[in-house]
Protein backbone atom coordinates (compact mmCIF):
# COMPACT_ATOMS: atom_id res chain seq x y z
CA UNK A 1 0.00 0.00 0.00
CA UNK A 2 1.71 3.38 -0.91
CA UNK A 3 1.95 6.24 1.24
CA UNK A 4 -1.20 8.16 -0.49
CA UNK A 5 -3.26 5.13 -0.14
CA UNK A 6 -2.81 4.59 3.16
CA UNK A 7 -3.64 8.52 3.99
CA UNK A 8 -6.40 8.49 1.76
CA UNK A 9 -7.66 5.49 3.92
CA UNK A 10 -7.36 7.07 6.96
CA UNK A 11 -8.80 9.92 5.78
CA UNK A 12 -12.25 8.33 5.03
CA UNK A 13 -12.31 5.92 8.35
CA UNK A 14 -11.69 9.53 10.33
CA UNK A 15 -14.93 10.78 7.92
CA UNK A 16 -16.97 7.60 8.55
CA UNK A 17 -16.68 6.53 5.00
CA UNK A 18 -13.86 3.47 5.37
CA UNK A 19 -16.15 0.87 4.15
CA UNK A 20 -17.64 2.52 0.61
CA UNK A 21 -16.43 1.61 -2.23
CA UNK A 22 -14.87 3.67 -4.26
CA UNK A 23 -15.29 4.00 -8.09
CA UNK A 24 -13.01 6.45 -10.57
CA UNK A 25 -14.62 9.06 -12.14
CA UNK A 26 -12.94 10.87 -15.43
CA UNK A 27 -9.59 12.72 -14.82
CA UNK A 28 -9.74 16.07 -15.61
CA UNK A 29 -6.74 18.46 -16.62
CA UNK A 30 -5.42 18.92 -13.31
CA UNK A 31 -3.16 16.59 -11.51
CA UNK A 32 -6.85 15.81 -8.90
CA UNK A 33 -7.93 12.77 -8.96
CA UNK A 34 -11.81 12.00 -8.09
CA UNK A 35 -13.87 8.89 -6.99
CA UNK A 36 -17.60 8.17 -6.42
CA UNK A 37 -17.67 6.86 -3.39
CA UNK A 38 -20.91 4.19 -2.25
CA UNK A 39 -21.47 3.32 1.25
CA UNK A 40 -23.27 0.01 2.64
CA UNK A 41 -26.41 2.30 3.80
CA UNK A 42 -26.66 3.57 0.11
CA UNK A 43 -24.83 7.29 1.21
CA UNK A 44 -22.75 8.42 -1.85
CA UNK A 45 -20.28 10.85 -1.85
CA UNK A 46 -17.48 12.16 -3.54
CA UNK A 47 -14.04 12.10 -3.19
CA UNK A 48 -11.42 14.63 -4.04
CA UNK A 49 -7.76 13.84 -3.61
CA UNK A 50 -5.47 16.86 -4.71
CA UNK A 51 -1.91 16.34 -3.72
CA UNK A 52 -0.15 18.92 -2.32
CA UNK A 53 3.44 17.69 -3.61
CA UNK A 54 1.68 18.07 -6.96
CA UNK A 55 0.70 21.74 -6.54
CA UNK A 56 -2.73 21.10 -5.72
CA UNK A 57 -4.51 23.17 -2.95
CA UNK A 58 -7.65 22.41 -1.86
CA UNK A 59 -8.66 25.69 -0.01
CA UNK A 60 -9.86 27.96 -2.57
CA UNK A 61 -12.20 25.04 -3.52
CA UNK A 62 -13.78 25.27 -0.09
CA UNK A 63 -13.58 28.98 0.35
CA UNK A 64 -15.44 29.65 -2.98
CA UNK A 65 -17.67 26.72 -2.37
CA UNK A 66 -19.00 28.21 0.74
CA UNK A 67 -19.02 31.60 -0.40
CA UNK A 68 -21.40 29.96 -3.62
CA UNK A 69 -23.20 27.84 -1.13
CA UNK A 70 -24.12 31.09 1.10
CA UNK A 71 -25.13 33.07 -2.20
CA UNK A 72 -28.31 30.09 -2.37
CA UNK A 73 -26.18 28.17 -5.04
CA UNK A 74 -25.73 24.82 -5.62
CA UNK A 75 -21.34 23.74 -5.49
CA UNK A 76 -21.09 20.31 -3.71
CA UNK A 77 -21.37 20.99 -0.11
CA UNK A 78 -17.95 19.95 2.01
CA UNK A 79 -18.55 16.94 3.78
CA UNK A 80 -15.09 16.56 5.92
CA UNK A 81 -11.88 18.11 4.75
CA UNK A 82 -7.92 18.04 5.14
CA UNK A 83 -6.10 20.37 3.50
CA UNK A 84 -2.82 19.36 4.44
CA UNK A 85 -3.81 16.24 2.92
CA UNK A 86 -4.95 17.38 -0.23
CA UNK A 87 -8.80 15.51 0.45
CA UNK A 88 -11.64 16.66 0.75
CA UNK A 89 -15.26 14.76 1.25
CA UNK A 90 -17.85 16.41 -0.78
CA UNK A 91 -21.87 16.06 -1.42
CA UNK A 92 -22.24 13.95 -4.95
CA UNK A 93 -24.52 16.13 -7.41
CA UNK A 94 -25.16 13.13 -9.21
CA UNK A 95 -24.35 12.84 -12.99
CA UNK A 96 -26.92 14.65 -14.85
CA UNK A 97 -24.05 16.89 -16.43
CA UNK A 98 -25.49 19.75 -18.70
CA UNK A 99 -22.95 17.91 -21.57
CA UNK A 100 -24.52 14.51 -21.21
CA UNK A 101 -28.17 15.91 -21.03
CA UNK A 102 -27.29 18.04 -24.63
CA UNK A 103 -25.65 14.81 -26.30
CA UNK A 104 -28.99 12.80 -25.60
CA UNK A 105 -31.26 15.48 -26.53
CA UNK A 106 -30.20 18.55 -28.51
CA UNK A 107 -33.69 20.12 -28.24
CA UNK A 108 -33.06 21.15 -24.36
CA UNK A 109 -29.96 23.65 -25.86
CA UNK A 110 -32.22 26.69 -25.31
CA UNK A 111 -33.78 26.20 -21.73
CA UNK A 112 -30.82 24.66 -20.41
CA UNK A 113 -28.31 27.38 -21.76
CA UNK A 114 -31.18 29.75 -20.25
CA UNK A 115 -31.09 28.07 -16.98
CA UNK A 116 -26.81 28.37 -16.53
CA UNK A 117 -27.14 32.03 -17.93
CA UNK A 118 -29.53 33.09 -15.44
CA UNK A 119 -27.59 31.38 -12.18
CA UNK A 120 -24.06 33.20 -14.14
CA UNK A 121 -26.59 36.11 -13.73
CA UNK A 122 -27.48 35.34 -9.70
CA UNK A 123 -23.90 34.73 -9.15
CA UNK A 124 -22.76 38.61 -10.54
CA UNK A 125 -25.55 40.12 -8.38
CA UNK A 126 -23.32 39.79 -4.95
CA UNK A 127 -19.68 40.88 -5.03
CA UNK A 128 -16.56 38.56 -5.37
CA UNK A 129 -15.91 37.52 -2.13
CA UNK A 130 -12.87 39.95 0.11
CA UNK A 131 -9.21 39.66 -0.75
CA UNK A 132 -9.83 37.36 -4.12
CA UNK A 133 -7.21 38.09 -7.01
CA UNK A 134 -7.78 40.10 -9.61
CA UNK A 135 -7.78 38.30 -13.41
CA UNK A 136 -6.43 42.17 -14.37
CA UNK A 137 -4.81 43.27 -17.66
CA UNK A 138 -1.47 41.42 -16.65
CA UNK A 139 -2.48 38.45 -16.13
CA UNK A 140 -5.04 37.91 -18.77
CA UNK A 141 -2.20 38.94 -21.05
CA UNK A 142 -0.06 36.78 -19.58
CA UNK A 143 -2.08 33.83 -19.89
CA UNK A 144 -3.21 34.52 -23.59
CA UNK A 145 0.80 34.00 -24.42
CA UNK A 146 0.30 30.31 -23.48
CA UNK A 147 0.11 30.20 -26.91
CA UNK A 148 3.36 31.63 -27.85
CA UNK A 149 4.95 29.36 -25.34
CA UNK A 150 3.38 25.78 -26.35
CA UNK A 151 1.08 25.86 -29.52
CA UNK A 152 3.23 28.07 -31.74
CA UNK A 153 6.52 25.87 -31.10
CA UNK A 154 5.32 22.65 -31.49
CA UNK A 155 3.79 23.19 -34.95
CA UNK A 156 6.52 25.80 -36.27
CA UNK A 157 9.46 23.64 -34.80
CA UNK A 158 10.53 27.46 -33.97
CA UNK A 159 10.92 29.10 -30.98
CA UNK A 160 8.82 32.86 -30.41
CA UNK A 161 11.71 34.92 -31.68
CA UNK A 162 13.76 36.74 -29.02
CA UNK A 163 11.36 39.21 -27.26
CA UNK A 164 8.01 37.80 -28.92
CA UNK A 165 6.62 36.33 -26.03
CA UNK A 166 7.15 38.83 -24.01
CA UNK A 167 5.64 42.08 -26.63
CA UNK A 168 2.59 39.47 -27.48
CA UNK A 169 1.66 39.50 -23.36
CA UNK A 170 2.21 43.33 -23.18
CA UNK A 171 -0.12 44.21 -26.07
CA UNK A 172 -3.01 41.88 -25.30
CA UNK A 173 -2.44 43.63 -21.35
CA UNK A 174 -2.90 47.08 -23.05
CA UNK A 175 -5.83 46.05 -24.75
CA UNK A 176 -7.68 44.18 -21.72
CA UNK A 177 -7.35 48.02 -19.25
CA UNK A 178 -9.28 49.60 -22.58
CA UNK A 179 -11.34 46.91 -23.98
CA UNK A 180 -12.37 44.87 -20.57
CA UNK A 181 -11.28 47.16 -17.74
CA UNK A 182 -12.52 46.28 -14.13
CA UNK A 183 -12.33 42.69 -12.41
CA UNK A 184 -16.24 43.21 -10.69
CA UNK A 185 -17.38 40.21 -10.12
CA UNK A 186 -16.59 36.59 -9.05
CA UNK A 187 -15.33 34.60 -11.83
CA UNK A 188 -15.46 31.12 -11.70
CA UNK A 189 -13.15 30.26 -15.23
CA UNK A 190 -14.29 27.20 -15.88
CA UNK A 191 -18.18 27.78 -16.85
CA UNK A 192 -19.36 25.55 -18.94
CA UNK A 193 -21.35 22.16 -19.46
CA UNK A 194 -19.04 19.78 -18.29
CA UNK A 195 -18.84 21.13 -15.02
CA UNK A 196 -22.88 22.07 -14.72
CA UNK A 197 -25.23 20.06 -13.03
CA UNK A 198 -28.54 19.84 -13.90
CA UNK A 199 -31.01 19.92 -10.21
CA UNK A 200 -34.34 19.53 -11.43
CA UNK A 201 -35.57 19.20 -7.67
CA UNK A 202 -34.07 22.33 -6.73
CA UNK A 203 -35.10 26.00 -8.01
CA UNK A 204 -34.11 29.51 -9.50
CA UNK A 205 -30.28 29.59 -9.94
CA UNK A 206 -29.47 26.93 -7.27
CA UNK A 207 -30.97 24.00 -10.28
CA UNK A 208 -27.51 23.98 -11.55
CA UNK A 209 -25.12 22.52 -10.00
CA UNK A 210 -21.55 24.28 -9.67
CA UNK A 211 -18.06 22.24 -10.21
CA UNK A 212 -14.41 22.84 -10.30
CA UNK A 213 -14.37 26.57 -9.43
CA UNK A 214 -10.97 26.83 -7.40
CA UNK A 215 -9.38 29.03 -9.97
CA UNK A 216 -11.76 31.50 -9.80
CA UNK A 217 -10.84 35.30 -9.72
CA UNK A 218 -12.56 38.33 -9.48
CA UNK A 219 -12.84 39.23 -13.41
CA UNK A 220 -14.96 40.80 -15.98
CA UNK A 221 -18.74 40.28 -16.04
CA UNK A 222 -18.19 38.82 -19.50
CA UNK A 223 -15.74 36.34 -19.07
CA UNK A 224 -17.89 33.29 -17.22
CA UNK A 225 -20.65 34.28 -20.04
CA UNK A 226 -17.69 33.32 -23.03
CA UNK A 227 -16.62 30.12 -21.04
CA UNK A 228 -19.91 29.08 -21.73
CA UNK A 229 -20.68 30.02 -24.92
CA UNK A 230 -17.83 29.71 -26.44
CA UNK A 231 -17.13 26.04 -24.92
CA UNK A 232 -13.52 24.17 -26.12
CA UNK A 233 -15.19 20.35 -25.59
CA UNK A 234 -18.80 21.20 -27.73
CA UNK A 235 -20.07 23.65 -30.98
CA UNK A 236 -22.55 26.04 -29.34
CA UNK A 237 -24.62 27.46 -32.73
CA UNK A 238 -24.07 31.53 -32.79
CA UNK A 239 -27.83 31.89 -32.94
CA UNK A 240 -28.27 30.32 -29.42
CA UNK A 241 -24.72 32.31 -28.60
CA UNK A 242 -26.46 35.48 -30.00
CA UNK A 243 -29.54 34.33 -27.79
CA UNK A 244 -28.09 34.29 -24.51
CA UNK A 245 -25.72 37.21 -24.86
CA UNK A 246 -28.88 38.84 -25.15
CA UNK A 247 -30.41 37.68 -22.24
CA UNK A 248 -27.72 38.32 -20.45
CA UNK A 249 -27.63 41.92 -21.62
CA UNK A 250 -31.46 42.80 -20.89
CA UNK A 251 -31.17 41.33 -17.24
CA UNK A 252 -27.96 43.72 -16.37
CA UNK A 253 -28.29 46.80 -18.80
CA UNK A 254 -24.48 46.85 -19.24
CA UNK A 255 -23.90 48.99 -22.51
CA UNK A 256 -24.35 47.03 -25.50
CA UNK A 257 -21.24 47.95 -27.83
CA UNK A 258 -18.77 48.38 -24.93
CA UNK A 259 -20.08 44.46 -23.17
CA UNK A 260 -19.93 43.00 -27.43
CA UNK A 261 -16.08 44.38 -27.55
CA UNK A 262 -15.15 43.25 -24.25
CA UNK A 263 -17.01 39.72 -24.79
CA UNK A 264 -14.94 39.45 -28.11
CA UNK A 265 -11.40 40.17 -26.31
CA UNK A 266 -12.33 37.85 -23.49
CA UNK A 267 -13.27 35.18 -25.54
CA UNK A 268 -10.23 36.03 -27.97
CA UNK A 269 -7.82 35.45 -24.83
CA UNK A 270 -9.30 32.79 -23.08
CA UNK A 271 -9.35 30.82 -26.65
CA UNK A 272 -5.51 32.07 -27.15
CA UNK A 273 -4.62 30.34 -23.48
CA UNK A 274 -6.79 27.19 -24.04
CA UNK A 275 -4.52 26.37 -27.55
CA UNK A 276 -1.63 27.01 -25.27
CA UNK A 277 -3.24 24.93 -22.40
CA UNK A 278 -4.05 22.11 -24.47
CA UNK A 279 -0.71 21.91 -26.55
CA UNK A 280 0.74 21.60 -23.06
CA UNK A 281 -1.54 19.03 -22.01
CA UNK A 282 0.08 16.96 -24.92
CA UNK A 283 3.13 17.62 -24.86
CA UNK A 284 4.37 17.92 -21.03
CA UNK A 285 1.69 15.85 -19.55
CA UNK A 286 1.39 13.59 -22.58
CA UNK A 287 -2.22 14.29 -22.41
CA UNK A 288 -3.13 14.43 -26.61
CA UNK A 289 -6.97 13.97 -26.35
CA UNK A 290 -6.38 17.03 -25.91
CA UNK A 291 -5.29 18.55 -29.61
CA UNK A 292 -9.01 17.13 -31.39
CA UNK A 293 -10.50 19.99 -29.52
CA UNK A 294 -8.18 22.88 -30.91
CA UNK A 295 -9.73 23.19 -34.08
CA UNK A 296 -13.03 23.98 -32.00
CA UNK A 297 -11.37 26.54 -29.88
CA UNK A 298 -10.04 27.73 -33.48
CA UNK A 299 -13.29 28.71 -35.19
CA UNK A 300 -13.91 30.41 -31.70
CA UNK A 301 -11.09 32.63 -31.86
CA UNK A 302 -11.41 33.44 -35.61
CA UNK A 303 -15.49 34.59 -34.27
CA UNK A 304 -14.13 36.49 -32.06
CA UNK A 305 -11.21 38.35 -33.77
CA UNK A 306 -13.97 39.32 -36.77
CA UNK A 307 -14.97 42.03 -34.12
CA UNK A 308 -13.92 45.68 -35.14
CA UNK A 309 -12.32 46.42 -32.23
CA UNK A 310 -10.22 43.31 -32.23
CA UNK A 311 -8.07 44.46 -36.10
CA UNK A 312 -5.25 44.44 -34.27
CA UNK A 313 -4.94 41.42 -32.48
CA UNK A 314 -6.08 39.38 -35.67
CA UNK A 315 -3.18 41.17 -36.71
CA UNK A 316 -0.50 39.68 -34.07
CA UNK A 317 -1.90 36.39 -33.87
CA UNK A 318 -2.12 35.91 -37.62
CA UNK A 319 1.66 36.77 -37.49
CA UNK A 320 2.11 34.79 -34.62
CA UNK A 321 0.02 31.37 -34.92
CA UNK A 322 -0.81 29.04 -37.68
CA UNK A 323 -4.12 27.39 -37.86
CA UNK A 324 -4.29 23.65 -36.45
CA UNK A 325 -4.31 21.90 -39.85
CA UNK A 326 -4.52 18.23 -39.18
CA UNK A 327 -1.21 17.83 -40.38
CA UNK A 328 0.02 20.69 -37.83
CA UNK A 329 -1.73 18.55 -34.88
CA UNK A 330 -0.14 15.41 -36.24
CA UNK A 331 3.01 16.61 -35.80
CA UNK A 332 1.90 18.34 -32.28
CA UNK A 333 1.18 14.47 -31.20
CA UNK A 334 4.04 13.03 -32.63
CA UNK A 335 6.13 14.86 -30.18
CA UNK A 336 3.70 13.90 -27.22
CA UNK A 337 5.44 11.37 -24.31
CA UNK A 338 3.87 7.73 -24.43
CA UNK A 339 3.00 7.89 -20.81
CA UNK A 340 2.22 11.27 -18.48
CA UNK A 341 5.36 12.67 -16.87
CA UNK A 342 5.69 12.17 -13.19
Amino acid sequence: MSERTALIGAFLQAAGWGGARRDPLADDASNRRYWRLHRPDGAGAILMDAPPERGEDTRPFVTIARHLAGLGLSPPRVLAEDSAAGLLLLEDLGDALLARLLDRDPSRARDLYAAATDTLLALQRHPPPPGLAAYGPDRLGELAALALDWYAPAVTAAPAPDGARAAFAAQLGAMAAGLAPGATVLALRDYHCENLIWLPERTGPARIGLLDFQDALAGHPAYDLVSLLQDARRDVPETLEAQMRRRFLDATGHPAQEFAAAYAFLGAQRNLRILGVFARLALRDGKPGYLAMMPRVWRYLMRDLAHPALDALAELVEAALPAPTPARLERIKAQCPTAPTP
